[in-house]
Order: structure tokens, then C-alpha cells, then sequence
């Protein structure tokens, strides 16, 4: 990559971990916390207000998308980040379970990744834009496992709700980082029509049922692998950071010579296809070898080397095959898809763990992977991950 290209990718990392640190922190802590209430509160309703971020950022990636696609880009990272801070504002001051879940609403409704996605797209060459999203794919999982650590020490310190004020502030962080430290590309015209011709593109729509499905699985089984990893390993929750973060680093370092054998070796769609197989034979490995430890911890491994390729192929994947002036619209539409995945894969994996027991429900995480494998029947995975993007008539 060019300076300008790592510019766009370290600045645009910032954004993502700056935004989601502050997300993730509250997680391990949030249940106990809205429990202790003034008047406490249902698991339903801590349930509802955990789930609220999640259904406002799947209603609002499309429009944000589209108006990206219209306005720009930074605009709408600059409103959309302005609002997730205000709803968190709104839920640290709130002291009752039905404002915070306002809060989360509000947060939710700063859907930016459809946006920050086609910026990094706008100002990175096709060669080198898998690399650009698997190292923004990579630095979201590792604040991801950095937050569920300090998670419960920040709210010794601060409180639950100091937490959501200080990702407020984090997220106010992000702006002069957008507004200075990132390339800003030249606005193509958007022509009327952006969101049909979108869901009328087999390809897309191919690439966007593959990223609904790979979020499935992996909600699916975090249902299932903190239980196992319990029982396994024997370690509290607590503890699990000490498998998920030497796990999640070794999984990074086959993956960029992997998107290099893809790009540079003409092997995209078999590397591709290799990735999704590699994603069921770990559920596999992990039906069948739970109660092992080494089993357990290969099978981790080998889901977290398919998954952080195929979390930077596909967008990359996306962001190529749209038209540029669509390209807000088309990675809206992949981030809708992304978190409406991401519920139902919690659904499944809760409901195959109640009736066929841990084994069962990685057996039902593996089938994704065998569905995902056979959607391209009218076009190869070949084709899918080329480079080539669509004509477009703008």
C-alpha cells in the first residue's frame, strides 16, 4: 500500500476501534448492572436493550449508505458519530432499564460502517483493498478482546456508567481523526435508481447472503464456546481472555499471505472457497471434539484463520464488483445483512444448545458453512472473488 493508503487505513482503524472499545467494554459488565436498577430490571428487558444497538444499526445502514452515496462520506460519518455519542451520553445519565435502551437506540442509530467501508473503498486501489479491510477486520477483534479485559476493570473504576460517557468521548475522538487524518475522495454523481439496481445484482446479493451467513456462525458460537471453554479448560469468564487473545493473534499471521496468494497468484476463488470449508471443518472439529482440549483450541484457530480472511475478502469483494457511485448502498445493504445475521445466528445457536447440547449446536454451526458452499450454483467462487468490477452507466 501508498502512504495515502495506510493513511486511510490507520486513520479509519482508529475510527472503528475508538467507536466499538467503548461498545465492547460494557458487555461483560451490562447485565448485572441494569439488574441493580432503581426498580431493576427483566432479563427481557436487559435482553431488549443489549439488542437495541443491533436492530437500529440494520434499519440505518441503508439509508446512511445511500446518503454517503449523495453527500459524501465524512458528512455522514461526522452526523452518524455525533448521534451514537449523544445516545451514549443518554445512556450513562439514564437510571432506569427504558432510557438506557433509548440510549442504545440512539447509539445504534450512528450506523457509519456502511460509509467508514466505502470511504476505505473510495481511496484504495482494488489490488490492495482486501489487505486494507482484513487489517481493519484484525484491529476490531483485537479491541474486541482488549475491551472484554479491561471491561470490568474501567467499571470498577468508573462505573457502567462512566463507560458509556467515556465512549462518548471516544467517539467525539473520531472526528477530528476523519476530518485530518483521512484522504478525502472526489463525490461521484449518484443517479436515481442506486438502491434497486443494488438488490438486482446477483453477485451482490450472492456476497451478501455469504456475509449474513459467516455473522451467523459466528454469533452461533459464541453461544457455545464460552460454555466449552468453561468446562473444558476449566477457566471462569473471567479467564477466557487468556484462549480468545494468543488465539486470535496467531489466527492473523496466515491470513495476509493468504489475501497475497489470492491477489497476486490469480488463486482468489480458490483461496475463497478454501477459507469457507475451513470455517466448517472447525465446527466440526469442535462437535465432535469439545470435551478435548487440544481439539477445542485447534478447532478455535482454525475458525478464526478462515473467518478474519473472509472478514476482509468479502467487503473488499463488495466495494469491487459495485459501481463507485453505489458503493455506499451496496456496503449498506452488506452491513444490514452483516448484523440481521448476526440475530439469527444467536436464535439458532441458542435453540440447537437447549435441545442437542453443546456438540449439537457446533454441528449446526458447521452447516452454514456447507449452505454457504453451495449458493454460487450460477456463478463460481471464481468469479465472485475476481477483481473485476461491474460496469456501471454513471
Amino acid at each position: 500500500m501508498n502512504a495515502l493508503e495506510w493513511r486511510a487505513v490507520i486513520g479509519l482503524g482508529l475510527v472503528y476501534a475508538l467507536r466499538m472499545v467503548g461498545m465492547f467494554m460494557v458487555l461483560p459488565v451490562f447485565a448485572i448492572y441494569a439488574r441493580d436498577l432503581p426498580g431493576g430490571a427483566t432479563p427481557w428487558q436487559i435482553g431488549l436493550a443489549i439488542g437495541a444497538y443491533g436492530l437500529a444499526q440494520a434499519l440505518l445502514q441503508v439509508p446512511l449508505g445511500l446518503l454517503s452515496d449523495r453527500i459524501g462520506r465524512k458528512p455522514v460519518i461526522f452526523i452518524g458519530m455525533a448521534i451514537f455519542a449523544f445516545g451514549s451520553v443518554v445512556a450513562g445519565w439514564a437510571q432506569t432499564i427504558e432510557m438506557i435502551t433509548l440510549g442504545r437506540l440512539l447509539q445504534g442509530a450512528g450506523a457509519v460502517s456502511s460509509a467508514v467501508a466505502a470511504l476505505l473503498a473510495d481511496v484504495t486501489r482494488d489490488q490492495v483493498r482486501t489487505t486494507a479491510m482484513a487489517i481493519l477486520g484484525a484491529g476490531m477483534g483485537l479491541a474486541f478482546i482488549l475491551a472484554i479485559v479491561a471491561g470490568p476493570i474501567v467499571a470498577g473504576w468508573i462505573g457502567v456508567h462512566g463507560i458509556f460517557y467515556l465512549t462518548a468521548g471516544l467517539a467525539l475522538l473520531t472526528l477530528p481523526v476523519v476530518a485530518f487524518g483521512v484522504p478525502t475522495p472526489d463525490l461521484q454523481a449518484a443517479p436515481a435508481g442506486g438502491f434497486s439496481e443494488v438488490l438486482r445484482n446477483p453477485v451482490l446479493l450472492r456476497l451478501n447472503a455469504g456475509i449474513f451467513l459467516l455473522h451467523a456462525l459466528m454469533t452461533a458460537l459464541f453461544t457455545a464456546a464460552p460454555l466449552a471453554i468453561e468446562a473444558t479448560l476449566g477457566l471462569s469468564s473471567e479467564q477466557h481472555w487468556r484462549v480468545y487473545l494468543p488465539i486470535l493473534l496467531l489466527s492473523i499471521l496466515p491470513v495476509f499471505p493468504l489475501i497475497r496468494s489470492a491477489e497476486r497468484g490469480g488463486h482468489a476463488g480458490l483461496v475463497f472457497r478454501g477459507a469457507v470449508a475451513l470455517l466448517g471443518a472447525s465446527m466440526l472439529l469442535a462437535g465432535l471434539g469439545h470435551t478435548q482440549s487440544a481439539l477445542l483450541l485447534a478447532s478455535l484457530l482454525v475458525f478464526f484463520i478462515g473467518f478474519n480472511y473472509l472478514e476482509g475478502a468479502l467487503p473488499s469483494m463488495i466495494s469491487r464488483r459495485a459501481p463507485a457511485a453505489r458503493r455506499g448502498a451496496a456496503l449498506g445493504v452488506y452491513a444490514t445483512s452483516q448484523f440481521l445475521g448476526a440475530s439469527a445466528g444467536g436464535a439458532l445457536g441458542g435453540f440447537t444448545q437447549s435441545h442437542f447440547g453443546l456438540g449439537g449446536a457446533f454441528i449446526a454451526c458447521a452447516l452454514l458453512p456447507m449452505i454457504w458452499l453451495l449458493i454460487p450454483a450460477g456463478a463460481s467462487f471464481e468469479k465472485l472473488a475476481a477483481p473485476a468490477a461491474l460496469k456501471t452507466n454513471s
